[in-house]
């Protein structure tokens, strides 16, 4: 790690942090994602390759491997009470051979590249590429429970679909991505970049964040959607990410590190999440919201071309997307279930904060899709994901 990146996500001493969560329930505080080491549990060889799953999901092949998140799912490692694996194994008599959890969409892709796995939690900007590679498979949404239990709106992402419409991803969780700022600090949509005090999250997709913010204060540069630049507007996003960047600022990718970053002074305005401005209002501490409009992103399991346990794979899919399941993933990480039905007991507060409930609200939300140069297929000459990678690479070194 460069001295400069050491600098950036240097973080100081917890103390302040300690004082700001303790008062919280457990099930909401950040959890596994704090946690940045990746995880891989290899038990079994690879099964032998079997039949797709039929109308009414055959018999389980006996194992499972699995790509995901850190923190999006649990096997009792860091507490006994977050485990929602060991219970789908008992359930189904499918066993997890394989979990293997990344902390950034490059590590998952590179983990794609180099290993077979039969459900994967993408991201969107993963999800298209998998799609566009033939490396998932459509899915038989017929085959599974809770599917109707999700909000139009996620279940109709361009990012689980292709072109024709067919379905290959399953949303899991999603976020969205909000302006939160101390009284004082730089207010308007351009606010986290015009400091060097701030957070931003560690991601080639808040390029898109910057483009939003430019399509309100410079209207003349035509951005229309954030994920669907051209290279004019790509040099204008990441521009303005630059304006102001230096060894001060915070990239994170743990919910944690806001929280330490507004905790210690390193950060008073933050690309954050609403779990972030829930937290602080119930631990009485003033923080704003800008207004205007959003971006999010939802990850979704999809199952891989090559998957040798389909029928487990699809059993899979109805235990993550499950109330159950999913109420404890999303108490585990602060991010928004996609079931509606997991919004009860202390997932309530944290669904509220997302509007997770509210279809008008969602509608506003510009959820992500992965960056082409065809333009989403809309026409044009645009930037693609590798682009955007190159360049967010150069500006967070």
């Amino acid at each position: 790690m460069s001295g400069d990146r050491f600098r950036r996500t240097r973080l100081g001493a917890l103390a302040g942090v300690v004082a700001l969560t303790v008062c919280l329930p457990v099930a909401t505080a950040p959890g596994a994602l704090a946690r940045r080491a990746a995880v891989q549990d290899t038990r079994s060889p690879t099964p032998t390759p079997s039949p797709k799953p039929s109308a009414s999901i055959g018999k389980g092949e006996g194992t499972l491997q699995v790509l995901t998140y850190q923190g999006h799912v649990e096997y009792g490692g860091a507490t006994a009470s977050a485990d929602w694996l060991s219970p789908f194994e008992k359930l189904t008599g499918c066993r997890v051979s394989r979990l293997d959890r990344v902390h950034s969409g490059e590590e998952m892709a590179e983990k794609v590249r180099s290993a077979s796995y039969d459900v994967i939690s993408a991201s969107p900007d993963l999800a298209g590429r998998l799609i566009a590679d033939g490396a998932v498979r459509p899915l038989d949404t017929t085959l599974l429970r809770s599917y109707k239990d999700i909000p139009r709106r996620l279940r109709e992402l361009p990012a689980t679909r292709d072109a024709s419409g067919k379905v290959y991803g399953v949303p899991y969780l999603w976020g969205t991505n909000q302006v939160i700022r101390e009284p004082g600090a730089p207010d308007g949509p351009d606010a986290v970049y015009r400091t060097e005090q701030s957070a931003v999250r560690d991601t080639p997709l808040s390029i898109a964040d910057a483009a939003l913010a430019l399509r309100r204060t410079r209207p003349e540069l035509g951005v229309k959607d954030p994920y669907q630049l051209t290279p004019a507007q790509l040099d204008a996003a990441v521009g303005l990410l630059a304006e102001h960047d230096g060894p001060r600022r915070v990239y994170w990718t743990s919910t944690l590190e806001v929280i330490q970053a507004f905790s210690t002074g390193e950060a008073h305005v933050a690309q954050a999440l609403p779990y972030h401005l829930d937290l602080f209002e119930r631990a009485g501490r003033t923080v704003e919201r800008e207004k205007g409009p959003v971006t999010g992103w939802a990850d979704a399991w999809m199952v891989g071309t090559g998957a040798t346990s389909p029928n487990c794979a699809y059993k899979w899919l109805n235990w993550v997307g499950s109330a159950d399941t999913q109420h404890s993933a999303a108490a585990w990480t602060g991010l928004a279930p996609a079931n509606v039905k997991a919004c009860d007991g202390e997932v309530r507060r944290l669904c509220d904060a997302y509007h997770a409930r509210d279809d008008r609200e969602l509608g506003h939300v510009l959820f992500a899709t992965r960056p082409t140069k065809d333009c989403g297929g809309s026409g044009g000459e645009c930037t693609d994901y590798t682009e955007w990678e190159k360049r967010w690479k150069d500006l967070v070194k």
